[in-house]
């Protein structure tokens, strides 16, 4: 199995790209991993050299860059070679913790889309108190979105969930502003009733305050709502934290007690984490490409690459195109 990676992406590449990639191949035994970026600052961070390959380039995508013009302008760019990689069939997937909107623009442009799927959906496995998680799907591959959208996402969820997540029958849930089953936007009406005639453990409504209850293992939404949830609860993790910080942080007294739960403090940030359970998948294209986060260290890199090596090793993508397919033929014979 072979990866291409952006080793130029996320806040602190190359560093922990590359540290991520040498954990991830003295750890996986049949892996190979291709750095796609500037060799000169890729190299000092290299602690072996077995299996990981570099491709030199010096262009670079920015954050401040317009996703679309940047992807068909900077094609050294080292996210467009990655992708490449995977075009040309010479890697079985790729990862970047760079600019989000130049990922999902690569991601269809480049790797292209299944067929049967009209748009792809970013998909982070979010944590719940259980330390289970949950997929939450979109959360800002497309801001706006059809009934049969959502349907697809309630589909590819539920594959990942079992094949990848190992989740028997996983509950697929609507997100929604209450659980009554005519409650919320013409969208989300319309997108109940095809969920619930879909091949998919599909549970109803949810509500985004029990999310962290577990009250699903797959939530399907649109990527607008889903891109204020996701951030909502990356901010409330982070604003919980630094009261916390503050609260400890206070006299001699509290520091001491700090001192006392502070194993306990790291394992609770660590289950609120969700660069725990790697990146998030974009779904729905015609390889596995994943985003990891923007402020990923070596860890998160290693994570978001056992990812990619699950979805390749499961087929995962076969399975929703078939899953898809099979679907729509059934469809047109009704």
């Amino acid at each position: 199995m072979k990866l291409a990676i952006d080793a130029m992406g996320g806040d602190h590449a190359p560093e922990s790209i590359v540290k991520g990639a040498c954990m991830a191949v003295e750890n996986i035994s049949d892996l190979s991993i291709v750095l796609v970026g500037d060799e000169d600052q890729i190299k000092p961070h290299l602690t072996q050299t077995n299996r990981i390959e570099i491709i030199h380039t010096t262009e670079v995508i920015n954050t401040e860059d317009e996703p679309v013009r940047a992807v068909r302008r900077k094609k050294q760019a080292s996210m467009v070679m990655m992708a490449n990689e995977v075009k040309e069939g010479r890697a079985d997937a790729c990862i970047s913790a760079g600019n989000t909107g130049a990922l999902m623009s690569a991601g269809l442009f480049i790797v292209g889309r299944i067929k049967g799927i009209d748009r792809p959906a970013l998909s982070p496995t979010l944590p719940t108190l259980d330390g289970k998680g949950f997929l939450l799907l979109d959360v800002g591959a497309n801001v706006d979105a059809k009934p049969q959208h959502l349907l697809q996402y309630g589909l590819m969820g539920s594959i990942y969930a079992e094949k990848v997540r190992g989740i028997q029958s996983p509950r697929v849930g609507l997100l929604n502003v209450g659980t009554e089953n005519q409650k919320g936007t013409d969208l989300a009406k319309k997108a109940f009733q095809l969920m619930e005639d879909a091949p998919i453990n599909f549970v109803g409504n949810v509500e985004a305050r029990d999310f962290l209850d577990g009250v699903a293992d797959v939530v399907v939404t649109d990527g607008f709502s889903g891109n204020v949830a996701l951030k909502s609860i990356e901010g409330t993790a982070l604003g919980m934290f630094s009261m916390l910080k503050e609260v400890f942080m206070k006299n001699m007294k509290t520091k001491i007690a700090a001192g006392v739960l502070k194993s306990d403090l790291k394992g609770l940030k660590g289950k609120l984490d969700y660069s725990e359970y790697g990146g998030a998948g974009l779904f729905g294209l015609a390889a596995p490409v994943i985003k990891a986060h923007g402020s990923s260290n070596a860890t998160a890199v290693y994570n978001a690459i056992q990812q990619a090596c699950q979805l390749v090793e499961r087929d995962v993508t076969t399975k929703i195109e078939e899953t898809v397919q099979s679907y729509n033929t059934e469809e047109a014979n009704e």
